[in-house]
């Protein structure tokens, strides 16, 4: 045995306890919970630019560490839910809300929403501290329609709404969309998303810095419960 495996052999037994705890670590947050962060706007105004969301893992299934094979099905996602997915057709971990489960009709016309044919109602509420309003100015609403409820972003500007649908969402799909409804890449660009994509549930703010602000921490965001 050369002098350079004895070396790694010994650092390794000095320090077994420690490669142990940081092991877990990374099987922890494969498998069970996550963090993630936020590097756009798509989800305005709930999750804003420079949140770090915490991810549940286990919400929809007990999976395998760092891979997608499930091991335990627990439940399917809600409609409603905020999930994270690694998608194929984005070539890229996202970030969105679900609004169609298997078997839903879904369609938007003119930024209203329409969930088996039932049409959403907007309540208008008054949200500051989005830095793209800057320079495209939006309202803001809760967007109602049957249990579901969540404020989504809306673009103020004449015809710059975008009509979708209606389609029905396939068995074994979920159509998903995000709050800034008029600044999203989802399913109305990647179609729907498959079920063993979505990996997690985000469910908490961790921590929120201002990119616009230096990274200063955002006052009120750590620790806020996503809806």
């Amino acid at each position: 045995m050369g002098n350079a495996m004895r070396t790694i052999l010994g650092l390794i037994a000095r320090n077994k306890g420690f490669i142990t705890f940081m092991l877990c670590m990374v099987m922890f947050r494969s498998a069970i919970a996550d963090w993630n962060v936020v590097p756009t706007g798509s989800m305005q105004p709930t999750i804003r630019i420079g949140d770090r969301i915490m991810v549940d893992k286990a919400a929809y299934d007990i999976r395998l560490p760092f891979t997608h094979i499930a091991l335990l099905h627990r439940a399917d996602p809600q409609r409603g839910d905020i999930v994270v997915l690694d998608s194929d057709a984005a070539g890229e971990r996202l970030v969105k809300r679900v609004i169609g489960v298997p078997g839903d009709r879904i369609a938007l016309l003119d930024d209203q929403l329409f969930i088996n044919g039932q049409p959403a109602n907007y309540r208008p509420i008054a949200v500051q501290g989005i830095r793209d309003d800057r320079e495209n100015p939006a309202r803001y609403a809760i967007e109602s329609v049957g249990p579901l409820h969540h404020a989504v972003r809306l673009l103020a500007a004449q015809g710059s709404s975008r009509d979708f649908g209606p389609v029905i969402v396939p068995a074994g799909k979920y159509l998903l969309l995000g709050d800034d409804r008029d600044n999203s890449a989802d399913s109305r660009y990647y179609g729907f998303f498959p079920r063993e994509e979505i990996t997690g549930r985000a469910t908490r703010v961790a921590v929120s810095l201002d990119p616009a602000n230096h990274y200063l921490p955002r006052d009120g965001r750590w620790g806020a419960k996503l809806q």
